[in-house]
């Protein structure tokens, strides 16, 4: 089997493995931003946004254009949202599961399962 694929599938995955990058394409999901409303939208330095989005070009995920003295960026595959949709789909199955998982624990325990106390 050829390597070079499934290394950059998970290139890929690497790239969408860490919060700020998601959120960052998250913010390009309403189209092309300026870094300044992206740094604005997320509340991070500057230094910090544009060093993850160097990783997502880099990755060929979004791709820049400047206009004078700002820098545009927009994602390059729009089919990137469809994995984060998906994403979101798993997380929802997983909350439902653990609801599910917690409901039936009430119901044999006769709802007398405590629920635990916040520290703090």
């Amino acid at each position: 089997m050829n390597e070079r694929i499934p290394r950059m599938k998970s290139d890929i995955l690497k790239a969408l493995a860490h919060p700020t990058r998601v959120n960052i394409l998250e913010s390009l999901r309403q189209g092309e931003r300026c870094v300044c409303e992206i740094i604005e939208e997320l509340d991070m330095e500057q230094s910090n946004v544009s060093q993850h989005l160097a990783v997502l070009k880099k990755l060929d995920i979004v791709d820049s254009r400047k206009e004078g003295l700002r820098v545009n960026y927009r994602v390059k595959y729009p089919e990137i949202f469809q994995i984060l949709d998906l994403l979101d789909g798993v997380l929802v199955s997983q909350v439902e599961d653990t609801m599910s998982t917690l409901k039936g624990l009430r119901r044999k325990n006769g709802e007398n399962v405590s629920k635990p106390t916040r520290r703090g």
